[in-house]
């Protein structure tokens, strides 16, 4: 018998109606490595939902979600793009993110506002270094996941050995819940562990033939569900217990178990398939559905209103609180795209920005399906949507009903580490160039534009090589610029190798009116924040009073504003903590001006005593070349200043994985190319940084 394991709506009007009350809504991001398939797997669930009618290819460039010119030409996913679909009664609020390591403040910001996730794994290739690091940056926001070893069908595919990665390199539980039939051009589909069905994909059709578990797999598959039972009643109290009375778990507690576990983080579920081929796709759905939680299973925003700490719930009635996570110009207007986590947000409302203290009025409301959108009348607690009208809020701003402000934690931004010189190649096309570049860091705050004060170049810093060459091809398409790049060039750190203690500065002005007077005293030493280099503190250990608290904070304040140009060559500093010792003051010329005054100029003088370190970014390279091409990759890593940290072999391919110098890698994808006859890849990831040698360039 032919069934779907979801239910597919087929009409327009289905689509575009909310389906049901908030415990059936999920707001989902698909992360994953570049290429391991998860655009594919969007395009999937987009297709077996009903939301679209054809299957979009990315090597066609006929993808929903990779929709920029730059995604279809080059066949990779840029920027995160959200879509709406509907499967069995509920609304899946999906983001599509970028598995490129330059995008990652892209994965970033969707992470903020996610309540679950699917991670995607290449079944031959298992965990990357990309997915490592979508792995970490979804554990430090809390969100919860479900895997999806894709695939199958591949040459070496093996769902395993993906597992095996999986559990040593990102250190889940994961909870196997399928069994494939078959074996890479053979993978036909999969046994359910849960419900100990069959489900099986043929060419062409729409749903699995669902039927009882083939003889040849059924001891495999009652011995896989054994420890599938046995993983789960050791990490749940409640199927302990059942499973001790019964010695096994039924099909309904197994999946509430499994769903706890999810949400809780202590396990993962782990399904496989082959998106490409449509398979695996509908119990991909229904695992959504059942694991991943709603916005009711998730805790309550928090967020701060003068200084006082609020939380707000996913409840409708209540005031409204929303985050705006991306901005993008289209043709259509300027869209910002918002979490709302309570209250309910109206096409017409006048919504507070928290950020920049102003009022503002939604124009329209647009549920989003990539670059195409439905209108709204209201969006509720749970919804992601697009707005328009908002001309103030940039992603990271908290929007909120009037008569009740609050202020969200907005998501982190990544500090750039590559840069380059751009200048408009006609003279007259200056200030377009610089409204153009303007456009871009509004709408990705992870790129920073600045004026290099001893040539007067205009530099755009971003995280990597191909950040900053699509930011300049979309000011050449976008805005019709012709455009000048310079080389570009690594983002450069200084930090304290050894410190100075008592070091006293005095910042004494009289000018005729009221006078300024502070006095302090300063240690400065070198700093590690949990073990790795970077960060700033600073503390006070002043005594008897000597120097007011609101001075102490005065002088904090001044200690950030020098880190921003160092002794060495104007770079930021990092990795230090100045301790206040001793200070004084003056009953009338004294105040929070001198000394945060006092404190900039105090620690400049302090750092400039010190001996200082120049840093470098260092990413992490793995290689996959042919066997026979280890030797020339290993040659060139080191002539790079590369330090090898392992090697592994992987579908008859070799992995070689290396810590270089940032600044060593430009031109190296080239370079690989010729050295393998175009047979040989990359990733690069960053890692932090590390001492750059004498000969470096130190200035900015």
């Amino acid at each position: 018998m032919s069934t779907h394991t979801g239910t597919r709506p087929d009409t327009a009007a289905h689509r575009n109606t909310r389906t049901g009350p908030l415990a059936t809504v999920r707001n989902l991001g698909i992360l994953a490595h570049v290429d391991a398939g998860k655009t594919t797997v969007t395009e999937r669930i987009l297709y077996a939902t009903g939301t679209t009618h054809k299957r979009g290819e990315v090597h066609d460039g006929t993808t929903v979600t990779d929709f920029d010119p730059q995604e279809r030409d080059r066949g990779i996913t840029i920027f995160a793009a959200a879509v709406s679909c509907a499967w069995a009664g509920h609304r899946i609020n999906l983001i599509d993110t970028p598995g490129h390591v330059d995008f990652a403040d892209e994965v970033e910001r969707s992470l903020r506002v996610l309540d679950g996730a699917v991670a995607v794994f290449d079944a031959v290739a298992g965990v990357e270094p990309q997915s490592e690091s979508v792995w970490r940056q979804a554990d430090r926001h809390g969100v919860p996941r479900i895997a999806f070893v894709n695939k199958m069908d591949r040459a070496g595919a093996d769902l395993d050995t993906a597992v095996a990665s999986i559990r040593e390199r990102l250190h889940p539980a994961p909870l196997v819940v399928q069994l494939p039939i078959g074996a890479e051009d053979g993978f036909t589909g999969v046994v359910d562990l849960v419900r100990l069905r069959a489900l099986v994909w043929t060419d062409g059709a729409h749903a699995a033939e669902e039927g009882p578990v083939p003889g040849t797999l059924r001891e495999e598959a009652l011995r896989r569900r054994r420890l599938l039972e046995e993983a789960v009643a050791e990490r749940h109290p409640a199927s302990l217990e059942e499973f001790c009375d019964r010695e096994t778990l039924t099909a309904a507690i197994l999946t509430a178990a499994l769903r706890d576990l999810t949400r809780t983080g202590e396990g993962v579920v782990v399904l496989c398939g082959s998106a490409y081929r449509n398979r695996g796709v509908e119990p991909l759905l229904d695992a959504v559905v059942t694991y991943l939680p709603s916005p009711l299973d998730v805790s309550p925003v928090h967020g701060t209103h003068e200084g006082a700490e609020q939380e707000r719930t996913a409840d409708p009635a209540a005031p409204m609180a929303a985050l705006a996570f991306k901005v993008s110009a289209t043709p259509t207007g300027r869209l910002t795209y918002l979490r709302v986590y309570s209250g309910t947000i109206g096409k017409g409302d006048a919504v507070w920005d928290a950020g920049t203290r102003r009022t503002e009025r939604v124009g329209r409301i647009l549920r989003v399906r990539a670059d195409r959108h439905d209108p709204l009348e209201r969006a509720v607690a749970g919804d992601i949507v697009a707005v328009v009208g908002l001309k103030s809020a940039r992603a990271g701003s908290t929007l909120c009903a009037p008569d009740a402000p609050l202020l969200l934690e907005p998501p982190g931004v990544a500090e750039p580490v590559v840069h380059v010189a751009v200048e408009a190649g006609r003279s007259t096309d200056t200030d377009r160039l610089a409204a153009a570049l303007a456009r871009l860091t509004e709408e990705d705050p992870s790129l920073a534009v600045r004026t290099d004060p001893e040539t007067g170049q205009t530099v755009l810093s971003g995280m990597g090589e191909l950040h900053l060459e699509v930011a300049v091809e979309r000011v050449r398409r976008e805005h019709g610029l012709e455009v000048t790049v310079g080389r570009p060039g690594v983002a450069y750190r200084e930090t304290v190798g050894a410190g100075v203690t008592g070091f006293v500065h005095r910042h004494v002005k009289q000018d005729g009116g009221a006078g300024q007077f502070a006095h302090v005293v300063l240690d400065v030493e070198p700093w590690e924040e949990d073990g790795v280099g970077g960060g700033f503190v600073f503390r006070s250990t002043v005594v008897g009073g000597r120097v007011p608290q609101e001075y102490v904070r005065a002088v904090e304040a001044g200690c950030r504003d020098a880190l921003a140009e160092g002794p060495l060559g104007g770079h930021p500093v990092t990795g230090l903590r100045v301790t206040l010792t001793d200070g004084q003051t003056h009953v009338k010329d004294s105040s929070d001006t001198a000394f945060r005054t006092a404190g900039r100029f105090g620690l400049r003088d302090a750092l400039r005593a010190s001996e200082m370190v120049l840093l470098e970014p260092v990413v992490e390279v793995t290689v996959t070349v042919p066997e026979d091409g280890v030797g020339g990759v290993l040659g060139d890593l080191a002539a790079r200043r590369g330090r090898v940290t392992g090697s592994d072999t992987r579908g008859g391919a070799a992995v070689v994985t290396a810590a270089v110098p940032l600044a060593e890698l430009f031109g190296y994808a080239t370079r690989l190319r010729s050295r393998t006859q175009g047979r040989g890849t990359f990733t690069a990831r960053p890692t932090g940084y590390a001492p750059a040698p004498a000969n470096a360039v130190p200035t900015r």
